[in-house]
């Protein structure tokens, strides 16, 4: 019997081996190596991103832009006045910088938002067919919010997990007490919400099964290394 996996199981096969190296490389072994590969890691998930979306519709290409333009520029912002998320470095160990910011930022940005959105739309749909129908497709409105608001609130919730452990990898470093500032979340979630609106605005295929993967790997990856790292 012939079994044939698609793009979407390749891709998550590949982004989980990456991740579970990651993982032990950083928990088991000497881990400067391994942190300074998330660079590596971020491309690599973007292009598995590129490749099991629409990369065919001009629409896609648009909101990567915009995202990473918008999450850039608000990093950017931040850094340099400590008026969006509150005090805080960045080292080198996520690669070259602009105005203070490693470059990954903005793909980052892009691919946090990308995946949550794809996430709840994915969710939405799959509650939506089992309602009578039409009662979730005469209002256009909910499914808006719904992705914009529950979005931005599943992209919170990424950063609260992810924040302590990339503290702890030397990342960046906040610069006051060295906790992390409730700013910090309120931005996340304003910015991930402007992100969103614009997810919502523009005209591509939102369906991406990869990405609801991706996201649930770098959760757990996240996950694994704040709960076993020393």
């Amino acid at each position: 019997m012939k079994i044939t996996m698609g793009k979407n199981g390749w891709a998550t096969g590949i982004a989980i081996f990456f991740h579970a190296i990651g993982i032990i490389g950083i928990l088991f072994f000497d881990s400067t190596f391994f942190i300074q590969a998330t660079v590596f890691n971020l491309l690599i998930s973007m292009l598995l991103l590129v490749w099991t979306g629409p990369y065919r519709q001009a629409g896609f290409w648009v909101f990567f832009i915009v995202a990473a333009i918008i999450g850039f520029g608000s990093e950017a912002i931040g850094i340099n006045t400590g008026k969006l998320f509150g005090l805080y470095r960045y080292t080198h160990n996520l690669g070259p910088m602009w105005l203070g910011v490693p470059l990954i930022l903005g793909v980052n940005w892009f691919i946090v938002t990308y995946c949550v959105a794809c996430t709840v739309h994915a969710l939405f749909n799959k509650m939506a067919s089992r309602l009578p129908e039409g009662a979730v497709k005469s209002s256009p409105w909910l499914k808006f919010t719904s992705v914009v608001i529950d979005g931005a609130t599943i992209a919170l919730f990424f950063d609260w997990i992810m924040e302590p452990v990339a503290v702890k990898l030397d990342y960046w470093h906040w610069l006051e007490n060295g906790n992390i500032p409730a700013l910090n979340y309120v931005s996340w979630f304003v910015i991930s919400m402007t992100i969103l609106i614009c997810f919502e605005l523009l005209q591509f295929n939102r369906r991406n099964k990869f990405a609801v993967h991706l996201l649930l790997i770098q959760i757990m990856f996240f996950l694994l290394l704040r709960t076993f790292m020393n």
